[in-house]
């Protein structure tokens, strides 16, 4: 934005030190003439203009040593308030400094104000905060573009190279190449719609409505019953009303993929899974429970990572696109909420989505 240029902070500063002192310096010789006006060092003749008493010759002098006393003030005060205007800016130049280096793409530069706390310092902080956020921001998105590049890529190239083969070989079945196809084709959808629905939970783009979580892990299991019967997992759901605002059709997906998770990375056979929802005040919780083999510290938190699965990047029937606890993540995030996995210690996971009973950004509207 283009603006007319103006006077530097600095030197509005110093006028106003400036200013201030000559406004004190007039305010005490003002006091002293009337001190020595009610004393009758000073008197007034017929015209009405202030004289000498004869006594107080001395005070013939006064009118040019106050003058002369203005103008030290004066220049005391330009001088003066010029370095203690610098020494107060420097902080503001350095994050002016760091504010234009961030903007040519470098975020890794901090500020680091030393000192005690004060409102340069905090501003300081504060922008040290959000370039650290920005960048690990920054850097997920970059990993996120190179892995949904390469999980793209995957399903074109194999695509590719079914009808290759298909083209040298006129003799192949073409009813195996077409269900490959399908599968293939099937599975980039999958995955374009799943980066679809991260970028729009990221954008924050929908409308808040009243939402009850209880009756979404009711939907969610029941829609997921099939698919829980297939693989021998017992679905458990239980809770009180939970009432929260948000994005009916987020939060649903939300539900969705964190059972969807637990069933198809449960135990072969017998397996279970808990969804439970409790309300608290000024939060409710989403908890999801599976069965499962023993997880390391380590490999959970990594989980929630784009294209994760597991302890292997495999391709299964029930593998999905890898994207279901990082939608999740970025969908509570979305509502401003809190994901957290903790390893159960007889095996599987524990996941803990809590939200806002009323989010912040929709108090009074």
């Amino acid at each position: 934005m283009d603006r007319a240029p103006g006077l530097s902070v600095r030197l509005k500063l110093t006028l106003s030190y400036a200013g201030f002192l000559m406004l004190a310096g007039i305010l005490a010789i003002a006091t002293v003439g009337m001190f020595l006006l009610r004393k009758g060092e000073l008197g007034f003749n017929e015209r009405g203009a202030v004289q000498a008493t004869p006594g107080t010759m001395f005070l013939k002098g006064f009118a040019p040593t106050a003058a002369g006393a203005m103008t030290l003030l004066l220049i005391f005060g330009l001088l003066g308030g010029w370095i203690l205007a610098g020494r107060m800016l420097a902080p503001l130049n350095r994050i002016t400094d760091a504010t234009r280096t961030a903007t040519t793409g470098s975020l890794s530069h901090r500020i680091r104000l030393p000192g005690r706390k004060d409102e340069f310092r905090e501003l300081a902080d504060a922008f040290d905060t959000m370039l650290a956020r920005l960048e690990a921001h920054v850097a997920e998105q970059r990993r996120f573009a190179a892995n949904a590049s390469h999980e793209l890529r995957t399903p074109l190239a194999v695509s590719k190279a079914l009808l290759d083969v298909a083209r040298t070989d006129p003799h192949r079945d073409t009813g195996e190449l077409i269900d490959r196809l399908h599968t293939v084709n099937t599975r980039a959808i999958d995955l374009t719609e799943a980066l679809l629905l991260a970028s729009r939970a990221e954008r924050r783009s929908f409308t808040r409505e009243r939402v009850d979580l209880s009756l979404l892990a009711e939907e969610a299991t029941e829609t997921l019953l099939p698919l829980a019967e297939k693989h021998g997992v017992t679905l458990e759901t239980s809770g009180e009303i939970t009432t929260t605002t948000g994005s009916p059709a987020l939060l649903l997906q939300l539900t969705t993929n964190l059972v969807h998770n637990a069933i198809v990375h449960n135990l072969p056979d017998q397996g279970t899974v808990w969804v439970t929802t409790d309300a608290r005040p000024g939060t409710v919780t989403l908890t999801v429970e599976n069965t499962g083999e023993q997880l390391a510290p380590e490999l959970i938190s990594t989980l929630t990572e784009p294209f994760q699965r597991g302890t292997e990047r495999i391709h299964t029937d029930h593998a999905g696109v890898g994207l279901g606890l990082a939608i999740a993540k970025t969908i509570t995030h979305a509502h401003d909420g809190t994901l957290t996995l903790t390893p159960r210690p007889t095996g599987g996971l524990r996941i803990s989505v809590e939200l806002p009973t009323q989010n912040p950004r929709s108090d009074g509207v």
